[in-house]
């Protein structure tokens, strides 16, 4: 799943892993968790990164990212959610992948405009991290995080476009018509 943020990433990786019976991968809860749970690093890293409304780095994330597969024991199906978010991971997922034996099979980019992404996260409200009294969603965050997303996505699009495996959905629609659109696209009933 890719796309900004509020563009419903989340709740259609659910609804998608319902329907496929995979897990979820999310870059945001492995942030997150990061932040409220390693004394360490990258777990200072992330705790700044969260208060400061921006995206950990390449390899940082990469490395989150790497953790998490290999400590999922993940074997070959899985929806990942928020990443990749620059070319640089998704050259780095390409490879970690071919070492795995598999590759991506679907990139579904969920588009929505910047005022309802704004909307939507200003009303999820969303804490930095567990434990946080500071908001995560607060309107100068979200536009930090929004302009760093802008900055990138087009290199990432067009490196998925090159591979064949892009589709965009209009993620503005009610989140049934999206769940629809995105059953229909990957040719799921």
């Amino acid at each position: 799943m890719y796309g900004p943020e509020g563009s419903g990433k989340g709740t259609q990786a659910k609804l998608l892993s319902g329907a496929l019976h995979v897990p979820i991968f999310t870059a945001g809860d492995l942030v997150r968790d990061a932040a409220a749970n390693d004394k360490g690093r990258i777990g200072d890293l992330c705790r700044e990164i969260l208060k400061e409304g921006k995206y950990v780095p390449d390899d940082d994330m990469n490395l989150l990212f790497e953790r998490k597969i290999v400590e999922g024991g993940v074997s070959s199906s899985w929806i990942m959610d928020g990443f990749p978010r620059s070319v640089e991971q998704a050259k780095f997922l390409d490879k970690k992948l071919t070492e795995l034996g598999t590759k991506v099979d679907a990139v579904l980019c969920l588009n929505i405009s910047e005022v309802e992404s704004l909307r939507r996260l200003i009303a999820r409200a969303r804490p930095l991290h567990t434990g946080s009294t500071e908001l995560h969603d607060s309107p100068d965050r979200i536009r930090e995080r929004l302009n760093e997303y802008n900055i990138r996505q087009e290199e990432v699009l067009e490196f998925y476009r090159k591979k064949g495996v892009l589709f965009t959905i209009n993620a503005e629609k009610s989140v049934e018509d999206v769940r629809k659109d995105i059953m229909d696209t990957l040719h799921l009933t």
